[in-house]
């Protein structure tokens, strides 16, 4: 039950937070805007739905890349920690 109603007054919250920010034109106009662009792309890509496989595979591509780079990354520097840690010990042990 406590689930239920918290679910649901998320999506009554974020409702009334819609409405009353759509009372700035401002906001409307941001927002007919953002609609209308979203519209026209996935109408495009209805009509070409190779070109939609292929921009998806695309981004999955860049986004492997730059996963595997920052796990590289983060390996070298765990290693010069390591390296570090392991001269300061080393020191250590020859003074005693």
């Amino acid at each position: 039950m406590g689930k239920r109603r918290l679910i649901s007054g998320m999506v009554i919250g974020a409702t009334v937070g819609t409405i009353v920010s759509l009372l700035d034109k401002d906001t409307r106009d941001y927002a007919k805007s953002t609609l209308e662009s979203a519209k026209s792309g996935s109408t495009y890509y209805i009509q070409h739905p190779s070109e939609a496989i292929v921009a998806v595979r695309n981004t999955v591509d860049r986004l492997n890349e730059t996963v595997a780079s920052g796990a590289d990354n983060a390996i070298n520097a765990l290693e010069q920690v390591e390296t570090t840690i392991d001269k300061f010990t080393n020191k250590n042990s020859t003074k005693e």
